[in-house]
């Protein structure tokens, strides 16, 4: 087979949901030599949990050449392009031109692969590995739920930031799309409820670049509790990734952190509204969805919330679907 590039764009959820196709890849083509084309602070967690031997930022300047009719190509990627046996692309390409000048500097075999999933068809994993079926590989179920192990350097940095402390709830309130947050006041009031019931438990609250604003009123409101709170902000992804692992249990919305959680192997508690979780859930055993049937993110309660999550404590590893 040669070698194999995967070029994926999107946000950190996105990528997350690709994993099973990538590790299809890997693992029924153990020949060929896979490497990832992607932003670099969300490829690093790939290159973190060994889904390629190597991994090249897309933030190229060269590379825009590629997305023009006509275009003078890049020499120098044209011939990185055509070294590949197979290139399979998750970027959007309207109008062709990255499809036709990918075969202009010698690329073969292309499988071009939507970037975006249908809320109303399959589980998105199963959706964004489907277009591999042209090369004979088929996700089953049980290869459907993204995973992801990370050690070196970037576990040795999160057990600087999380010390010895080995009782920890990990918080994300924040997801990439406002409509899918819910009231800061009610995560201050699940925290408040788990720390009476749990004070040995500290929490790790995650936040992202464009969260900064929404999440520091946040902290600002917890300073009236007592809660011991380790902040987390702005994080390389496999630093965040390894410190999450280290948690007891995960909070969070339907965001791209959630699914680093789950993927890996945190037991997680996973708020969903408006966007249907039949697609976007990540689909493990340890993660527990509350939703209401309103589909309004709003109606979901406080003590729902309290309640699946403690469940989930006392079962430990967590096995709720």
């Amino acid at each position: 087979m040669g070698k194999i590039l995967v070029i994926r764009g999107g946000a950190i959820g996105d990528f997350v949901l690709t994993l099973p196709a990538i590790r299809l890849l890997a693992e029924d083509l153990p020949e060929a030599e896979l490497e990832i084309m992607g932003y670099a602070p969300i490829i690093a967690l790939a290159q973190a949990g060994g889904y390629a031997r190597r991994t090249r930022s897309i933030e190229y300047g060269a590379m825009a050449s590629f997305f023009a009719n006509g275009a003078k190509l890049d020499e120098e990627l044209c011939r990185y392009f055509a070294g590949f046996s197979v290139v399979v692309s998750y970027l959007y390409d309207p109008d062709h031109h990255f499809r036709d000048n990918l075969r202009r500097a010698g690329v073969d075999t292309l499988i071009e692969c939507s970037h975006k999933v249908d809320d109303r068809g399959a589980p998105a994993a199963e959706q964004l590995a489907k277009p591999l079926e042209s090369l004979a590989l088929y996700l089953d179920g049980e290869r459907s739920a993204p995973k992801l192990e990370i050690g070196g350097e970037a576990r040795r940095e999160a057990e600087v930031l999380l010390g010895e402390y080995d009782q920890i709830i990990a918080l994300h309130p924040g997801s990439g799309s406002p409509y899918k947050n819910w009231d800061l006041a009610h995560w201050t009031d699940v925290m408040h409820r788990l720390h009476e019931r749990h004070p040995e438990y500290r929490f790790l609250v995650s936040t992202g670049e464009a969260e900064e604003e929404r999440v520091a009123a946040f902290f600002h409101g917890l300073e009236r509790f007592q809660f011991p709170v380790t902040p987390a902000n702005r994080l390389p992804l496999d630093v965040l990734g390894a410190a999450l692992v280290r948690c007891r249990l995960y909070l969070g919305h339907d965001s791209g952190i959630s699914h680093l959680a789950a993927a890996m192997g945190v037991p997680s508690v996973v708020l969903f509204g408006p966007t249907p979780s039949a697609v976007w859930a990540p689909p493990h055993a340890h993660v527990a969805v509350v939703e209401h049937k309103s589909g309004l993110l709003s109606a979901v309660t406080v003590q729902e919330v309290v309640e699946t999550a403690e469940e989930l404590l006392a079962q430990g590893s967590g096995t709720i679907r």
